[in-house]
């Protein structure tokens, strides 16, 4: 069996056996991404070289050890490309430092293999407006991946990746996780330094792991998560074993079911994936509760005008001047910034910088931003009053299953509907994962994955990891 194809703890296990190396695994993923990533487009670059040597000197009695992992890359590695999938950074931008996320994988033995593309600077859903390339979904290959992860799902699906990180502000992580049959977790705000991950929209990213299995995912967050003096906004906590209480199944525990989440714009295929999926819990032990959360039908409205307003911000910091793109013989200051900006970025970016820039804009601030965070605080306050009644929440992923590439590509508000039950957790700083739930026809001879959306509390991983586990071995 190819290495390619096995888990981290499967692997883990063979390392310590002596069976095989960290250099094996290393080689055996560069043979499968020379076969197979020509036509899905996981990777925008891998250091194989970096690669062999890390392997070689890995130490395997870390946690990681050996295990080669791939970057999304807007997370900085050192001396490797970051690009965020952008012209801007395209042009041998190199980083100078590692993210805290990069650091602490290294500490646990991990080998850093790969940069996975993204939609430009995290904003999109389809990883279709990556400036760079473009990525498909291995199991339809006419089909979007989903994004802004696209790269690293479309990698751990395909076997091109043992396992990878991804950033989710608004469903990130998750999405791409559902359409492409992974595993796909993003952890509760604060729990993860976003140090040396270049910030979209700073209130909501949070970094996270996208996985073959659910013990891979425990593992990933056991070896990234934890305070981090870097990152005012990384919570100083104890990070608990996210492993011990994996196992221990649903019995006796309480399991929301929001009426919102289930009603008029999901399509019925998926609809029903997700259902068997939550009576399989059920019939696991747990307790099936009917929950409301009334303000979902504002997160998208609410989201598009926070998330925005800060990307506006942000990105501001990519002017021509300190790094990357910068015009050809600008005729003054005012010249450089316009077209290096005009240059760099691609239309989704700018449509969302100009968006947030009008909401941020004097006479607008008070009608827009400041309105949308105190509907934000009454998405929090809806989740909080959940939780009093319920240990997790089960919901769909996305609305609908991959859709085809270029489809309603016009259409940016549909889009954005798209991610309309991934928005709220990252709203409310709750932790959420993704685990596969089934797949619905194509009606072209392909089986789509649909992903099981489950969310617990804020630092409430523990709880998390512990349903979704159940719901992998009731599946």
């Amino acid at each position: 069996m190819s290495l390619s194809t096995s888990t981290i703890s499967a692997l883990r296990q063979r390392l310590q056996a002596g069976e095989i190396s960290a250099v094996d695994i290393v080689e055996d993923l560069a043979a499968a991404i020379a076969a197979k990533d020509g036509e899905i487009g996981s990777y925008l670059s891998q250091d194989l070289e970096a690669a062999r040597t890390m392997a070689a000197q890995a130490d395997l009695s870390k946690p990681l050890g050996g295990i080669p992992i791939a970057i999304k890359d807007n997370i900085n590695v050192i001396g490797h490309p970051c690009t965020c999938g952008s012209r801007f950074l395209a042009s041998g931008y190199t980083a100078p430092y590692d993210a805290t996320v990069t650091e602490l994988l290294k500490a646990s033995g991990a080998v850093l293999f790969g940069r996975t593309n993204l939609d430009e600077f995290a904003m999109g859903s389809a990883t279709e407006n990556s400036a760079l390339k473009l990525t498909r979904n291995p199991h339809d290959l006419s089909r979007i991946p989903g994004g802004s992860s696209g790269g690293s799902a479309a990698a751990v699906a395909a076997d091109l990746a043992i396992a990878a990180l991804g950033s989710d502000t608004g469903g990130s992580i998750r999405q791409p996780a559902s359409h492409c049959g992974v595993v796909g977790l993003k952890p509760s705000y604060g729990r993860v330094s976003r140090y040396g991950l270049v910030a979209f929209a700073s209130s909501l990213d949070q970094i996270g792991p996208l996985t073959k299995s659910v013990d891979d995912a425990a593992l990933l967050l056991q070896a990234i998560a934890g305070p981090d003096r870097r990152d005012s906004t990384c919570l100083n906590l104890p990070v608990p074993d996210y492993l011990a209480d994996l196992n221990k199944g649903v019995a006796g525990m309480r399991l929301g079911i929001p009426r919102e989440y289930f009603g008029e714009g999901i399509d019925p295929a998926v609809r029903e994936q997700v259902e068997a999926a939550t009576k399989r819990l059920q019939a696991a032990g747990a307790e099936l509760v009917d929950i409301s959360l009334p303000h979902t039908e504002h997160a998208v409205a609410t989201y598009y005008i926070i998330a925005p307003a800060e990307a506006s911000s942000n990105l501001s910091r990519f002017d021509g001047i300190r790094y990357g793109k910068r015009a050809d013989a600008p005729k003054d200051l005012a010249d450089l910034y316009q077209r290096s900006r005009e240059e760099g970025f691609g239309p989704e970016v700018k449509r969302r910088i100009i968006l947030g820039t009008y909401v941020l804009s004097s006479g607008y601030y008070d009608a827009y931003y400041a309105r949308a965070q105190k509907v934000r605080t009454l998405i929090r306050r809806d989740f909080e009053t959940a939780f009093g009644q319920v240990d997790a929440i089960l919901t769909p992923v996305a609305p609908a299953p991959a859709r085809k590439i270029g489809e309603n590509a016009d259409d940016p508000l549909h889009e954005y509907l798209s991610d309309i039950f991934t928005l709220g957790p990252n709203l409310a700083g709750l932790c959420a994962i993704s685990v596969p739930a089934g797949s619905v026809p194509s009606g072209e001879g392909t089986n789509l994955p649909v992903g099981l959306q489950i969310l617990a509390p804020h630092m409430g991983e523990s709880t998390l990891l512990r349903v979704a586990k159940a719901a992998e071995i009731a599946r």
